[in-house]
């Protein structure tokens, strides 16, 4: 009850002071782990956050429709197959905004969220993940969550959703890391799933799906509105079989560490060679946030102490790249295997990625190994094709890519071409030029990953080699997952019907600004314009295509279909993944491992070389690509010596096996 006093003979409540307490929904964050705990104490509830919204102008507005039909109709490359595929007109509807917004005035303007959503869905309707609305301030770099999350299993091949991880100092009573998920918000908890689903854009429903899983606890408003409801009311058996319920209020971070790493605009190779899913990314980074903040401190060290020694069973190999890798020697019941785990390629530095990937298969069993990219929404095209080679003898043949034929796509060609130091788009010229006449929808193919970069190293591991993959796998990791699977490397193992389907280059909005930037001819001007209030747009631009015997076919929508569909177990999601490795090992353990290691030592004109082989019978020896020498060998150690020509400059040993082809080993002189 307010104090009451006496004043010049009146009664007068008096004001109290006002003081500042911290929402109970957010008291637990002061407990989070050491490392990133400022970030999240700077945490919000989605009511405050709400209260922040601007206002965008109406010409602001007709300037964002404008850059997004200019992108669309001239730019974007998969705009025939999404019209057709999923029966879409984003063209018409984009039009068709602009027409109100023409008749508007600031009177009748809608409000700015409704604008926001429905440019949402427009993007959202041709089921790209490359090609985006990206909200602007305060939307931009905020993230929605819950602090747990929820995961997806199998009873009987029948899903089922369990909570978790959970966020340091985040404890209720009975809701506990295990427990079952069976309704959200009053609604049945696969249907709650279904219907965050379809507000994603998915290129297939397995890649719906396991958005809409993780949009249940995760939503980057860089890419999405906040959610509509305040707090989420969760239906859930506890560990005794008890059902309960949970309320939980959203929270809203502050501004991700290098959200926008991945965004770049400079007109130079990095930015023009990346395929990335942006929502995948900056989830990743808030679930390391969230449930794995050990990984962040270790990342932010210096110096790691490094190994040198072969990991035995149960050891980690410590990755001067934590962020990117993590690497084990794992025991499964039918052996001892590497695991790596590739949490994305999104580095600046593809060859540097591609040496720590070699040292660190080097010091994990060569019995077997599982690459596992589970999660992976992709990042620099050369890192995630440039990894080929180091597993297989073959010759690395790069995913050609096409642009749409259109006018400004060729200008845009055009003004790069032979650039040394930037971006070369001139092998595309002449089959745009040549679509005037042809009338062909898109150009000839040609890689973004140099032939000779992704396989200037030949192979580095002999063993055999397992796939992880899911439906989260996207873009770079895409075109990962299609060489693997198109160069024979081994057989691919999905815990979802297929992978993200991202097929795609993706330019943003500004490196196209950066593209047509003056000085530009005296006839020709620059049609991308600045985009207000921190906004910004993607769009695939160059279309990827398999090789081998998919040959021609797009990774779009279709994705990489794995060899063995794999249903993940509640052991699985509490136990470290234990069924799921038990079954890559079986898989291993079935498979060929071969050996190939060389010392050599120059003697004058003499080349001595001390080899290491299994399951090899023949090794046949080139220098600088002149054949020189054939050995017929068995398993073990053998030394021979071979001329070495003036000025020699690499060795490659070809190990065969009963005349087939098997290892590869090259080595600089």
């Amino acid at each position: 009850m307010a104090r009451v006093t006496k004043m010049s003979g009146r009664s007068r409540k008096s004001k109290p002071k006002k003081k500042l307490t911290t929402p109970a929904s957010l008291k637990f964050l002061s407990s989070s782990h050491a490392t990133i705990r400022s970030h999240l104490k700077a945490a919000i509830d989605l009511p405050t956050f709400l209260a922040s919204i601007g206002t965008l102008t109406l010409n602001s507005r007709k300037r964002l429709v404008e850059q997004a039909l200019l992108l669309l109709e001239s730019n974007y490359v998969h705009l025939p197959l999404k019209e057709s595929m999923h029966g879409v007109d984003p063209v018409q509807r984009l039009r068709l905004i602009k027409h109100r917004l023409d008749q508007a005035n600031s009177s009748t303007i809608p409000t700015e969220y409704d604008f926001h959503r429905e440019m949402l869905e427009v993007f959202n309707s041709v089921r790209d993940l490359h090609t985006n609305y990206l909200l602007p301030s305060p939307f931009n770099n905020k993230v929605a969550f819950l602090p747990f999350d929820v995961e997806e299993f199998f009873d009987n091949k029948k899903p089922r959703w369990i909570a978790s991880h959970f966020v340091q100092g985040f404890s209720p009573q009975d809701f506990l890391p295990g427990v079952e998920i069976l309704s959200w918000n009053g609604t049945p908890i696969a249907r709650a799933i279904d219907v965050i689903a379809n507000q994603h854009a998915g290129s297939n429903l397995a890649a719906r799906h396991a958005r809409g899983i993780q949009g249940l606890t995760i939503r980057p408003l860089r890419r999405s509105l906040p959610p509509d409801e305040l707090f989420v009311q969760i239906g859930y058996k506890d560990l005794n079989g008890t059902e309960r319920e949970l309320r939980q209020e959203w929270l809203v971070s502050p501004p991700l560490p290098d959200a926008n790493a991945n965004e770049p605009d400079s007109a130079n190779v990095h930015s023009a060679s990346l395929g990335i899913d942006l929502e995948m990314d900056i989830t990743s980074r808030m679930k390391a946030i969230l449930f794995a903040p050990d990984v962040i401190a270790k990342a932010k060290k210096k110096k790691h102490k490094l190994s040198t020694r072969r990991a035995a069973a149960g050891q980690s190999v410590t990755s001067t790249m934590p962020s990117v890798f993590a690497a084990k020697s794992v025991q499964t019941t039918s052996g001892t295997f590497g695991h790596l785990r590739i949490f994305t390629f999104s580095v600046n530095d593809p060859d540097s990625f591609v040496s720590e990937f070699v040292r660190l298969v080097e010091l994990l069993p060569k019995d077997g190994l599982i690459v596992d990219v589970r999660g992976n929404g992709g990042g620099h095209i050369w890192a995630s094709e440039g990894l080929l080679q180091v597993l297989t003898p073959r010759e690395i043949e790069p995913e050609p890519t096409q642009f749409i034929n259109t006018a400004l796509n060729l200008k845009i060609c055009r003004r790069h071409q032979s650039n040394p130091v930037g971006i070369d788009l001139s092998p595309w010229v002449d089959s745009i030029e040549q679509a005037i006449e042809t009338g062909a929808t898109y150009s000839r193919g040609f890689p973004i990953t140099p032939r000779d970069f992704a396989n200037n190293r030949g192979q580095k591991y002999h063993g055999p080699v397992v796939l992880i993959t899911d439906a989260k796998c996207y873009s770079a990791t895409d075109i990962f997952a299609a060489g693997f699977q198109d160069h024979e490397i081994g057989p691919i193992v999905g815990i979802d019907d297929n992978t993200g389907a991202g097929g795609a280059n993706v330019w943003t909005h500004g490196l196209l600004r950066q593209l047509l930037q003056r000085p530009l001819p005296a006839d020709s001007e620059s049609p991308y314009e600045s985009l207000p209030s921190g906004a910004g747009m993607r769009v695939s631009i160059r279309r990827t295509l398999r090789v081998g015997e998919r040959s021609g076919t797009p990774v779009e929508d279709l994705g990489v279909v794995p060899d063995n569909r794999y249903f993940m177990t509640k052991n699985d999601l509490l136990n470290g993944n234990e069924d799921l490795l038990n079954t890559a090992g079986d898989l291993l353990s079935n498979m060929n491992v071969r050996e190939l290691t060389v010392a050599t030592t120059v003697s004058g004109s003499q080349l001595k070389l001390e080899i290491t082989t299994q399951g090899l019978d023949r090794v046949d020896t080139y220098i600088d690509d002149r054949p020189i020498k054939t050995v017929d060998l068995g398993d073990g150690n053998k030394t021979f010596n071979v001329d070495l020509p003036t000025g020699s400059g690499q060795l490659e040993l070809a190990g065969y096996f009963e005349d087939a082809y098997v290892a590869q080993r090259i080595v600089t002189l």
